[in-house]
């Protein structure tokens, strides 16, 4: 019985080095809001931004593509939040290639922009990671999940707004 045998070369530093550098970096945008401008919540915003700064900034195969945050404004409506628009602007120049945040009630508060910017970052191949309900809306079991948690920060969102009516 004759035995095939192929001989895989070993490769040099430089050229291992040379393959690392041509990796292309993921861009990763972080984006951060406060609902009000209280003063107690001022630190929080500034944690959020210095920790998605430092978590993008530590991971190797992340590129930094920029820090978003709308500080003092509400989730349910986005024409207010201008970072949150330069954020979508800039996803449809090509700039961002993932979007990283604390959570849906972060992202928005309103179930339909909810879904609509997500599934339009999706289209452009843009992926969103809501860290705190661990949902990455490019896996297929994300969708679902993500449906139902955006509805209920909806929901959270009117059950304050009432309570403080």
């Amino acid at each position: 019985m004759e035995r095939n045998v192929t001989v895989i070369p070993a490769r040099s530093r430089m050229e291992l080095h040379r393959t690392k550098v041509e990796t292309k970096k993921i861009r990763v945008a972080a984006y951060c809001r406060l609902s009000t401008d209280n003063e107690d919540q001022v630190h929080s915003f500034n944690a959020q931004v210095s920790y998605y700064t430092d978590y993008i900034e530590k991971h190797e195969q992340y590129e930094l593509a920029g820090i978003y945050a709308d500080e003092g404004i509400s989730g349910t409506n986005v024409k207010k939040r201008e970072q949150f628009k330069r954020m979508i602007r800039d996803c449809e120049q090509g700039l961002i290639d993932l979007v990283i945040t604390k959570s849906i009630s972060r992202f928005a508060r309103n179930t339909q922009d909810c879904l609509e910017y997500s599934r339009k970052f999706k289209n452009l191949g843009i992926g969103i990671i809501f860290e705190k309900e661990h949902i990455n809306t490019m896996d297929s079991t994300g969708e679902l999940l993500f449906t139902i948690l955006s509805s209920l920060a909806q929901d959270e969102s009117r059950n304050i707004s009432e309570n403080c009516k």
